[in-house]
């Protein structure tokens, strides 16, 4: 056999069997809400966090692969404002503008936890609490005098915690990167805005708006797995 098919199978067998040793949680399935803050990232706020913090708020869904891994999807609603006047670079002709917007966020993400998630399975390392970490798409749409739907790509971290048997808490941090430069724009105004404050428009890597989330969420766990060997 050559190196490369070794290797190749090596691998193969490693996977299938870390795989089938962490077949998966008790319950499959989470439902449940979230509540929590938003805030604008954008021409008229760069770096700085919680600046005009909104309420944000909505329902969420998991599916429990594994005690790894989990695929999740939201829905919430939100709200963000911004101001150039809380800027730190100056605009051309000293030019001011505001907004503020109520948004929609429909989308899903992978999520990975460090640490074997269960408040069973002991024998397995099962833990109930872990830290986690998760990416994925979706979209957003926002009112305001000039409508916003454009998709997203998120990316954050969080810890949740089984507080008891199928009831779990966690917090989560994320950042909404959009692929559209008038998220902070409200008003049609041909002349000067923030879709384009320099006069440089944007493109996929540059110039891009976002939103950051950092939410409290309560879920219920059902669906309860049968034996593997049942499956």
């Amino acid at each position: 056999m050559k190196k490369s098919e070794f290797v190749f199978f090596l691998l193969l067998f490693t996977l299938v069997f870390y795989t089938t040793e962490i077949k998966s949680q008790e319950y499959k399935h989470e439902a449940g809400g979230a509540l929590g803050t938003s805030f604008y990232l954008g021409d008229a706020n760069k770096t700085r966090l919680y600046l005009h913090p909104g309420f944000a708020g909505g329902a969420l869904y998991r599916y429990n692969i594994n005690f790894h891994w989990a695929v999740k999807a939201n829905l919430l609603i939100g709200k963000v404002s911004g101001n150039t006047a809380d800027a730190d670079n100056v605009f051309p002709l000293a030019q001011q503008t505001s907004f503020n917007r109520t948004f929609t966020d429909l989308g899903g993400q992978v999520e990975f936890n460090f640490l074997p998630f269960s408040d069973k399975f002991s024998y397995k390392d099962a833990k109930p609490y872990t830290p986690y970490i998760f990416a994925g798409a979706g979209t957003t749409f926002a009112t305001g005098g000039k409508l916003f739907l454009n998709a997203y790509v998120p990316i954050g971290i969080g810890v949740k915690y089984k507080i008891k048997e199928r009831l779990n808490i966690g917090f989560e941090f994320s950042v909404r990167k959009l692929f559209g430069d008038d998220f902070d724009v409200t008003e049609n105004n041909a002349d000067w805005g923030l879709d384009a404050p320099y006069g440089i428009k944007s493109s996929i890597f540059k110039n891009q708006d976002g939103y950051s989330l950092t939410m409290v969420f309560l879920t219920w766990d059902f669906g309860i797995r049968q034996d593997p060997c049942c499956e």
